[in-house]
C-alpha cells in the first residue's frame, strides 16, 4: 500500500529497529526500503517525520554522521503534548514506513573550535550525541558534556555515556525531581574561554539558565536547540493582528498559531529553519507594536526593533512588520 507523503517529507523510510531507550523514551533506526545509502547529514541535524496519526514532527538525528545506511532518533513520549510523540512511541512498529524529510541543520557544530562544552537536559542529548560520535577516538579539541536528567532510569544512552564519564569527558547528574539537587553550572561558565563553543539542548528552563550564566560570553560562542514546538500555547495567549508595512495588508494570528504560519498562508515566504526560536533565521524587523518575545536569540537591546516570527507573539493588539 502506498504511503501518503506530507509536503514536508520526501523519503519513505522503514523502521528497521524500535526499542526502549529509557523510561518513557523510544529509540528508532530508519533505513531506505532497499537498504541503499541515505542522504548525508552533519552533526546537530534533524529530520521531519510524519508519525502514524499524520502529524509531522521534528526529531534530531542522534547517530554517527559517518553511518550512511541508518538514521537514529530517540523520542520522549510527551503525555501532555499534542499527540505526535504519543503516536510515534505507541503506534510505530518495526517494518512500518515513516515519510521523512531530508536532513536539515539549525544547530551546526563549529568544527574548528578550540574546545566544546555541551549541556544536555534529558532528551536534549540527541543532537549532542551525534556531535560527540562525530569526534571518534581522536577529537580535534577538548570537549566536556554535562548531562542532566531526572533519574538513571530516564536517561537515554546512559551506559554509552557513562563509559565516557570514566575518561572525565562526561558528567552525568540526576536530580530526582528535586530543585534543591539541581546541578550548579555556574563554575563551568564563570570564566569565558576564548575559542570554546557552548552547545545546550533541553527544557526551556535549562536553556534560559545557561543563557543567563553565559551573558558575559560572546553570543557567537553560545548555541541553543529547542524541542518546544512552535505555537505552544500559554494561558494568557490571545489572538492578534499582523500588518505588513509594504502592502498594508493585515491578517490575524490565532491562539496556537504562529506569525510564520500566517505569513506563509498569505503568500509571504520568510526564511526559516529551526522554527523553535533558537537559530535566528526568521529574524524580522518590527516597526510597530509590542512583541511577546519567546526566542533564545535576540539580545535585550534588539527586542524593540526585531522579532523571531517562528515562535514569538504580541502583547499589543497589532504588530507591524517590515515586510
Amino acid at each position: 500500500m502506498a504511503v501518503q507523503m506530507h509536503a514536508d517529507t520526501q523519503m519513505p523510510l522503514r523502521i528497521v529497529r524500535a526499542y526502549d531507550a529509557a523510561e518513557g523514551v523510544r529509540g528508532f533506526e530508519l533505513a531506505m526500503p532497499d537498504g541503499s545509502e541515505l542522504p548525508p547529514f552533519t552533526p546537530g541535524s534533524h529530520v521531519k517525520l510524519q508519525v502514524p496519526n499524520g502529524l509531522v514532527r521534528k526529531y534530531s538525528l542522534c547517530g554517527d554522521p559517518a553511518e550512511r545506511r541508518r538514521y537514529e532518533i530517540a523520542v520522549k513520549r510527551e503525555a501532555q503534548g499534542q499527540g505526535g510523540s504519543i503516536s510515534l512511541c505507541d503506534d510505530a512498529q518495526e517494518g512500518d514506513t515513516l515519510p521523512t524529510s531530508l536532513p536539515d541543520n539549525a544547530f551546526p557544530l563549529v568544527d574548528n573550535a578550540k574546545g566544546w562544552i555541551f549541556v544536555a537536559g534529558g532528551i536534549g542529548i540527541t543532537p549532542i550525541r551525534s556531535m560527540i560520535r562525530s569526534f571518534g577516538e581522536l577529537p580535534a579539541a577538548p570537549w566536556k558534556l554535562f548531562y542532566l536528567t531526572r533519574s538513571p532510569q530516564a536517561t537515554p544512552f546512559l551506559d554509552e555515556l557513562g563509559a565516557l564519564a570514566l575518561k572525565s569527558r562526561v558528567r552525568i547528574h540526576h536530580d530526582h525531581g528535586d530543585p534543591e539537587k539541581a546541578f550548579d553550572l555556574w563554575p563551568v561558565f564563570e570564566r569565558p574561554l576564548p575559542g570554546t563553543h557552548i552547545y545546550c539542548c533541553g527544557p526551556r528552563g535549562l536553556m534560559e539558565a545557561v543563557r543567563d550564566m553565559t551573558g558575559h560570553w560572546s553570543t557567537r560562542q553560545v548555541h541553543f536547540e529547542s524541542f518546544a514546538g512552535a505555537g505552544e500555547v500559554r494561558p494568557d495567549d490571545k489572538p492578534f493582528t499582523v500588518r505588513l508595512a509594504r502592502s498594508g495588508i493585515g491578517f490575524g494570528v490565532p491562539v496556537g498559531g504562529t506569525i510564520l504560519a500566517a505569513l506563509r498562508e498569505h503568500g509571504c515566504n520568510v526564511p526559516s529553519s529551526c522554527e523553535s526560536g533558537t537559530c535566528g533565521t526568521c529574524r524580522t524587523r518590527l516597526l510597530a507594536g509590542e512583541a511577546d518575545h519567546r526566542d533564545m536569540v535576540l539580545l535585550p537591546e534588539e527586542q524593540a526593533g526585531e522579532i523571531m516570527v517562528c515562535v514569538s507573539r504580541a502583547k499589543s493588539a497589532e504588530l507591524t512588520l517590515d515586510l
